[in-house]
């Protein structure tokens, strides 16, 4: 049995709809800021519950713009997590900002404990990351930030509709980025992004910042950036946002199903579940003994398994001027060795994950 990893043909698989509606934005030719974007930044700011939703070109322009209208520039500081994916450092050094990096945990996000240790004179922001779909703990960082004035801009790329007790991924901070990128549980035809924000002069800033600076045809306040989210991108955004509530409950049931089965295994380690945290399983991934070689079998098996990330960013040799050095932050340096990704989308079937825990059970049988 072949499990791939990319559902993409079976999410736009059936499309005469949506085409339909593209054919109409081209003959409409409103293809820049327009009607369609204005109705998916407003059906996403409604999904999500908040004030302000604007469309960019991104993931992450969607980090680095709210940093941007925070003030953020050249020798600042922005704390952000060691376990990340590039764009999240790339949006705070396209500033000129230096990141500075704290730990995870083995929820794979920030570990907060470590946050206020790492302020300086020269930190201006926190950047937490909600990765693979869980949420940093936001009811403990949120009091470290207002305590010592810091700005909190969420990364929430990969945690569109998760949530801490009701109140959603992107909406604790003065702002949060997401990513459309192919690959997102509510995705687009190429690279997107969105920032919400309940902050009218955040808004404003946002809204000139992607579209050059511009008040109007004429009239430039600031020095901007071309980073407007395409309208026909917003077209197809407009064609999943009803479904996205959806995906997101059927990406949890189906981790839920492997969590079940696999946490009976020798072998496999189930991430910590913390209560009143809905985690939406961008990523689907556990601690494994002997990871490599379960990966290996895997793929033999024509499980399409992943490993994110084999190199922690801070190691990256991109970004070796910052200073740091392996074992500096000793549990991503143990998750490298020990993760595994396994697919976990919402068009797989039940057989399809059975033939998944299997394959890892027999694995660790021998």
């Amino acid at each position: 049995m072949h499990v791939r990893y990319s559902y993409l043909p079976q999410q736009f698989a059936e499309i005469d709809s949506l085409l339909s509606q593209i054919k109409a934005l081209v003959q409409s030719g409103d293809f820049t800021l327009g009607a369609e974007l204005a109705r998916f930044e407003q059906g996403f700011a409604e999904m999500l519950g908040a004030k302000h939703a604007i469309g960019v070109g991104s993931g992450t322009d969607a980090l680095k713009l709210p940093l941007r209208a925070a003030g953020v520039g050249a020798g600042d500081e922005v704390i952000t997590t060691a376990n990340t994916f590039i764009a999240t450092v790339g949006a705070i050094a396209e500033l000129g900002a230096r990141p500075v990096f704290v730990d995870c945990n083995d929820t794979f996000c920030m570990d907060v404990s470590q946050v206020e240790r790492a302020i300086t004179p020269r930190t201006k922001a926190i950047m937490p990351v909600h990765y693979t779909g869980y949420m940093t703990d936001m009811n403990a960082l949120m009091p470290i930030a207002q305590r010592h004035g810091l700005v909190v801009v969420e990364d929430a790329c990969q945690a569109i509709l998760a949530d801490i007790d009701g109140k959603r991924a992107g909406t604790w901070g003065r702002a949060g980025g997401f990513s459309l990128h192919p690959l997102k549980n509510l995705n687009v035809w190429g690279d997107g992004g969105v920032v919400v924000t309940d902050d009218d002069e955040t808004a404003r800033m946002l809204r000139l910042l992607r579209n050059h600076g511009m008040e109007n045809r004429d009239e430039i306040a600031v020095l901007g950036y071309n980073s407007r989210l395409d309208t026909l991108q917003a077209v197809v955004g407009n064609w999943l946002l009803p479904q996205t509530e959806s995906i997101a409950a059927k990406r949890i049931e189906h981790a839920a199903y492997y969590d079940r089965h696999l946490c009976e295994i020798a072998g496999i380690r189930i991430p910590p579940r913390t209560p009143g945290m809905r985690r939406v399983y961008h990523l689907y991934m556990v601690f494994a003994e002997r990871r490599d070689e379960l990966l290996a079998h895997c793929l033999a098996a024509g499980i399409e398994a992943k490993v994110h990330y084999p190199i922690p960013v801070y190691r990256q040799k991109g970004l070796a001027h910052l200073g740091y050095r392996a074992g500096d932050f000793p549990v991503s340096d143990r998750h490298i060795g020990e993760v595994i990704t396994l697919p976990c989308d919402q068009h797989l079937s039940r057989e399809q994950m059975d033939f998944v825990i299997e394959t890892v059970r027999a694995f660790y049988r021998g």
